[in-house]
């Protein structure tokens, strides 16, 4: 490999609300926070897997026509 290429990864805590990742990450911010006497940097960030539909388990209704039948009652046809 060529020295010097690889950036260099960081602690980070990423923050959604009340819920915190704690990983390890090339970002940096200016806030930071000791944990366990090593210092990390603390990213907010606004939706993460645990509040992200997807991962959460919680879906939310959006579509509950079907396409066919969106399609016939836009054009009238029956």
């Amino acid at each position: 490999m060529k020295a010097d290429i690889q950036p260099n990864y960081n602690p980070v805590i990423f923050v959604d609300g009340e819920h915190e990742i704690k990983t390890r990450s090339v970002l940096k911010s200016k806030e930071t926070r000791d944990v366990d006497g090593v210092t990390h940097y603390v990213i907010p960030v606004e939706i993460s897997s645990y509040t992200h539909p997807f991962f959460s388990g919680k879906t939310r209704l959006l579509d509950t026509e079907g396409r066919v039948e969106k399609f016939n009652k836009r054009y009238n046809l029956g």
